[in-house]
């Protein structure tokens, strides 16, 4: 009894170190699988961003017409400005990569060592002191450090995203500009690249011009542009569009400021893609269809109605904040876009843009559908119209209540 005892000890014991030898092994050959995956990520990073230079040296970088100080980084290009300490664009491209990306804001913000007489400094946008338990104090100048290349865009490369937070690639921009609308638009393009799977090559830039206000307290004098572009190229899809936005808050939807590429070349006073094929640059840059563009739910979604088409005394669906409860009755055009009839009887049209983006609503209540000679859901449905009331606020969305039919006028009958 006791023999059988030891051998089953041993036996077990000569098996324990088997199944131990066996993990041993295959945990180092986990450890040189994780290696080459780590080795294989590392040199598709490096193909990717010798990918993304030369996708951008064969459209060609912006022709400025003056002398630039081009400065190149892992994944963007940048003329700088030393008179207004920013850049007079940055340039770079958007890949699908970033439905992927895991890499989060670095906020490593620093000064730019390739530019010859230095970039702009943290001390352009605050002052920062250390306090005794460690924490720090800061005196903010009233401005953002807005990424004209968004670091967002370069989430799939831990590189590329760091090399976003040089203050070369930074600009003054005050928060309801760079947190809302500026932030809305990165966010339509990187949408716009993940919905169509394609790349997008990116040009952004400030409007520098003479004589414009600085920051009182940076030591290096920025400028404060009035005005920002962004321009995006699809060579996929033989697709373009260009932003101009004004620098303030923002209440007018994105597809309000979008213009043709030749636009912004007409603006900017130099070509944007000089070594791009003629007959491509003919035809991207000359068209504005802002449509293709729109994010997947906001496809049906139209501009306002531009003012000249309008009848007298009307308004289109921009700007409609400043009118909310001014007592005053107003007629405002624009088209419907979607409607709803609620279970209860209720009637809500949309102008323009549709739910969750409304810009406008319209209600019809259930104990005023008798007034309609139509059912307003269906027969206004996709048609110009001019509706006269006064607007009201509905869930912080402007808001106009009919009453009556007459209320309502086709745009076509005017």
């Amino acid at each position: 009894m006791k023999f059988l005892f030891l051998f089953f000890i041993i036996s077990s014991n000569c098996f324990g170190q088997a199944e131990s030898s066996e993990i041993n092994v295959i945990n180092k050959r986990l450890d040189s699988i994780a290696q080459l995956e780590a080795q294989l990520i590392q040199e598709l990073e490096i193909l990717k961003l010798t990918w993304i230079q030369n996708e951008i040296n064969t459209v060609g970088i912006p022709t400025a017409g003056i002398d630039q100080e081009i400065i190149r980084h892992s994944a963007y290009q940048l003329s700088y400005n030393e008179e207004h300490e920013q850049a007079n664009w940055v340039m770079h491209i958007i890949l699908p990569d970033i439905i992927k990306g895991n890499n989060s804001r670095s906020n490593d913000f620093r000064e730019d060592p390739l530019v010859k007489n230095s970039s702009a400094q943290e001390i352009d946008y605050f002052l920062k002191e250390l306090n005794e338990d460690g924490s720090y104090s800061y005196d903010g100048f009233g401005y953002d450090r807005g990424h004209l290349a968004p670091s967002a865009d370069f989430k799939w490369s831990e590189k590329a995203l760091s090399e976003s937070y040089f203050y070369s690639n930074m600009t003054p921009q005050i928060g309801d500009f760079n947190r809302l609308k500026w932030a809305e638009l990165e966010n339509w393009l990187r949408g716009y690249v993940t919905d169509n799977e394609t790349n997008l090559i990116i040009i952004t830039a400030p409007i520098l011009t003479p004589n414009l206000k600085k920051i009182e307290r940076s030591p290096n004098s920025i400028s404060i542009p009035e005005y920002f572009i962004k321009v995006a190229l699809d060579l996929k899809n033989n697709r373009g569009i260009g932003f101009i936005l004004p620098h303030q808050k923002i209440e007018r939807p994105l597809e309000s400021y979008t213009v043709s590429i030749d636009s912004i070349e007409q603006l900017m006073g130099y070509d944007l893609f000089p070594d791009l094929d003629n007959l491509k640059e003919q035809d991207i840059e000359s068209k504005s269809d802002y449509k293709p563009w729109l994010p997947a739910r906001q496809k049906g979604d139209v501009k306002a109605i531009e003012t000249r088409l309008l009848p007298k005394k009307s308004i289109n669906t921009n700007d409609l904040r400043q009118l909310i409860d001014d007592g005053e009755r107003h007629t405002v055009c624009g088209k419907v876009v979607s409607t709803k009839k609620h279970k209860k009887g209720h009637v809500f049209i949309n102008l323009d843009k549709k739910f969750p983006n409304q810009i406008l609503s319209v209600s019809i209540f259930e104990s005023n559908i008798k007034n309609f000679e139509y059912e307003p859901e269906i027969y206004l449905k996709d048609k110009e119209v001019c509706i006269t009331a006064k607007i009201g606020d509905y869930k912080d969305v402007p808001n106009m209540v009919l009453d009556h039919s007459k209320q309502i006028k086709l745009l076509r009958d005017y």
